[in-house]
C-alpha cells in the first residue's frame, strides 16, 4: 500500500455498510475525515436486520458459521466494482463480493471480530484488512475481573447470600490463594493481551505468554519485557490462570482441547473472553466435571444464550457472564472514528499492527 493518495483529479468512492449498532450516516461522518487529497463520493448500504435482537441472531449465525452464513449487503455486489474502500462493521463480505471488487484499496471494519469478512479472499486478492479492537480496554478490564471473580468465589458468595445462605466453602478453598501469588499464561498477545498483561504486572503477578507471532523485543518495546514467552505446552503445565486472547481462524479453531487442559494442574483455571470456538466444549466440561482443573470463567459460548440443559449450568467451578466483556456504553459510536484513525495512520506510515493479512 501507500501513504496518504492524491487521485489527479478523480472521485474517491467509499462504500460504507451500516447496521442497527452503527448506522451508515455514522460511518458515513466518519469517512469524511479520511486523508484521501480527492474529492470523495460515499454511498451507504444498510446490513441485516433493523430489530436488535434478529440481528443478534444473524451476528451469532455469522461468528459460527463465517462470511457466507448470512447474505451480504443489498447492493454491495453491485457498488463494489468501481469502489476504493469499504468500511463497514458486522455486515458479511465473502469471496463472492471480493472477487467484484477491480479498484478496492482497503477493507476497513469497526470491531475486533472478522468472521464476517473472507480475510483469505482478501489476502488472495491482495486487499489489506484493517481491524480495531473499539472494546480492549474494556475487555481486558473484563478479563482481569473474571479472574478475581472465579479464583475468588465472588459471584459464587453473592449467588449463595440471594439465595439466603451464607457460604463459607467452595469448590477451591483448599488452595483459595491471593492473586499475586499466581502465574497467569496468556494465550495471545494482541492488543487486548498486551492490556491484560499490563494490568496484572500492575498488580505484582507473573505473568507468561504465547503467542507464535510476537517476539521478545516486540513485547520490549511495548513495555512488556517482564513477560515471558514460552512454548503453549509449558504454558498449561505452569500456569495457575490461562486466560485466552485468541481470534477464530482454521488453526485456532478448537485448539484449546482435551490434550491441553489435560495439562494443566488440578489448581488452575481457565478464562476464555476471546471467542468460544477456540475451546473444545466437551473436554472443558469434563475436566470440569471431573474437578482435573480449578475451575472456569466464561464470557463466550459455544450457544448464546444457553439452553436450560447445557451442562455448564450444573457446575459449581465456573463463572458465567452473559458475553459482555466489551459493553461499555462508548464503544460502539467511537469505533468508526476509531477505524478512520487508524486508516489515516496507515497512511501516513505505511503500516499498522491493525492489518490483520499483512506479509
Amino acid at each position: 500500500m501507500t501513504d496518504r493518495r492524491t487521485y489527479m483529479g478523480e472521485a474517491v468512492k467509499i462504500v460504507v455498510v451500516g447496521d442497527q449498532s452503527i448506522s451508515p450516516e455514522m460511518l458515513e461522518e466518519a469517512a469524511r475525515d479520511l486523508h484521501l487529497d480527492a474529492q470523495i463520493e460515499i454511498k451507504k448500504l444498510w446490513w441485516g436486520a433493523h430489530n436488535r435482537s434478529e440481528m443478534q441472531k444473524q451476528l451469532l449465525n455469522v461468528e459460527t458459521n463465517g462470511s457466507t452464513a448470512e447474505p451480504p449487503a443489498q447492493g454491495l455486489e453491485e457498488e463494489i466494482a468501481d469502489a476504493d474502500y469499504l468500511l463497514s462493521h458486522l455486515g458479511t463480505i465473502p469471496r463472492t463480493v471480493l472477487e467484484k471488487a477491480k479498484k478496492l484499496k482497503l477493507i476497513g471494519t469497526c470491531r475486533g471480530g472478522l468472521e464476517q469478512i473472507d480475510v483469505a479472499a482478501a489476502t488472495e486478492l491482495g486487499i489489506p484488512v484493517m481491524h480495531v479492537i473499539r472494546n480492549a480496554e474494556a475487555t481486558s478490564d473484563f478479563a482481569v475481573g473474571l479472574m478475581f471473580a472465579e479464583t475468588r468465589n465472588i459471584a459464587r458468595s453473592h449467588a449463595a447470600i440471594r439465595q439466603g445462605v451464607w457460604r463459607k466453602e467452595f469448590v477451591n478453598s483448599d488452595y483459595t490463594t491471593s492473586m499475586r501469588d499466581m502465574t497467569v499464561g496468556l494465550v495471545g498477545l494482541g492488543h487486548i493481551g498486551k492490556l491484560v498483561a499490563q494490568k496484572l504486572l500492575g498488580i505484582g503477578m507473573k505473568v507468561i505468554a504465547y503467542d507464535p507471532y510476537v517476539t521478545q523485543e516486540v513485547l520490549e518495546t511495548a513495555g512488556l519485557d517482564k513477560v515471558e514467552l514460552i512454548p503453549l505446552e509449558e504454558l498449561f503445565k505452569v500456569s495457575d490462570i490461562v486466560s485466552l486472547h485468541m481470534r477464530v481462524t482454521k488453526e485456532t479453531e478448537g485448539m484449546i482441547n482435551k490434550s491441553l487442559i489435560s495439562l494443566m494442574k488440578p489448581t488452575a483455571y481457565l478464562i476464555n473472553t476471546s471467542r468460544a470456538r477456540v475451546l473444545n466444549k466437551e473436554d472443558l466440561v469434563e475436566a470440569l466435571q471431573n474437578k482435573t482443573i480449578g475451575g472456569a470463567g466464561l464470557d463466550v459460548f459455544w450457544d448464546e444464550p444457553l439452553q436450560e440443559n447445557d451442562p455448564l449450568l450444573a457446575l459449581d467451578n465456573i463463572t458465567m457472564t452473559s458475553h459482555i466483556a466489551g459493553n461499555v456504553v462508548d464503544a460502539l459510536p467511537k469505533s468508526p472514528k476509531l477505524l478512520v484513525k487508524t486508516i489515516n495512520r496507515y497512511f501516513e506510515t505505511g503500516t499498522s499492527d491493525m492489518i490483520v493479512n499483512r506479509k
